[in-house]
């Protein structure tokens, strides 16, 4: 059986990426890192739709606890395969890059890029064998765009869209697609502290985007009906380019 794989599904994108998924009748693992009770509710949500889900927590900057639950998970499923990963996951830890801490930009480097590597390389083989796959990755605005405050973040994402464009080559032979989609400003809590007002008045749209318009874009890509689109970047911004 096919399944699908959501990093930091448990909330926000990750959470309308995993009902849409579902809905499309794919068996959906929600990853988390701690949040169990949103975790729970994504859960939740997707079976009194009536889709099917599971939770599968680990820490997707961590190679090693990565390694461990994607092991474990294949151990309990032998006849089946993730050919859907959509990793999305991330986290910031804005400043100016002149009072940047170490932390900050390891952080945030290790969780929105770094995690990438660790989980596509670890279901690439199980795709190329099945000679099938979707992997879509979640990159932003700053990546293509960089925002004053997100020197680390902005450098993850414009990594992570290098990254989708040369794997999206390698594996196109195996049938597996590889594309990004760059999310502006989208009404989820890691946007929540920012200024709306102010900051809506720079989107010709006039507005944030919805989780939900976000995960419609992904959803099209995890189709049959995409398998001709490959290294390709979708800007969902409201208009709002470089």
């Amino acid at each position: 059986m096919k399944y699908a794989l959501v990093t930091g599904g448990s909330r926000g994108i990750g959470r309308a990426v995993c009902l849409r998924l579902a809905a499309m009748g794919y068996p959906v693992i929600v990853n988390y890192r701690s949040n169990s009770d949103a975790a729970l509710e994504t859960l939740s949500l997707i079976e009194q739709a009536g889709g099917k889900a599971e939770l599968l927590p680990f820490d997707v900057a961590d190679s090693e606890a990565v390694e461990k639950a994607i092991d474990g998970w294949m151990e309990s499923h032998p006849d089946d395969y993730v050919a859907v990963l959509v990793n999305n996951a991330g986290i910031r830890r804005d400043n100016l890059m002149v009072f940047m801490q170490d932390d900050d930009w390891n952080s945030v480097l290790d969780t929105n890029l770094n995690s990438f590597f660790y989980i596509t390389r670890r279901l690439l083989k199980g795709m190329m064998t099945k000679r099938w796959g979707r992997i879509i990755n979640v990159a932003s605005l700053s990546g293509l765009k960089g925002l004053a405050g997100q020197t680390n973040y902005s450098a993850a994402k414009a990594a992570l869209i290098g990254a989708t464009k040369a794997l999206a080559q390698e594996v196109a032979p195996r049938k597996i697609t590889v594309n990004a989609v760059a999310p502006g400003f989208i009404a989820t809590d890691m946007t929540s502290e920012l200024n709306e007002d102010e900051l809506r008045k720079m989107i010709p749209a006039g507005r944030f985007g919805q989780p939900d318009e976000v995960a419609a874009a992904v959803a099209f890509l995890a189709q049959e009906d995409a398998s001709y689109i490959t290294g390709n970047v979708i800007s969902i911004n409201g208009g709002l380019y470089t």
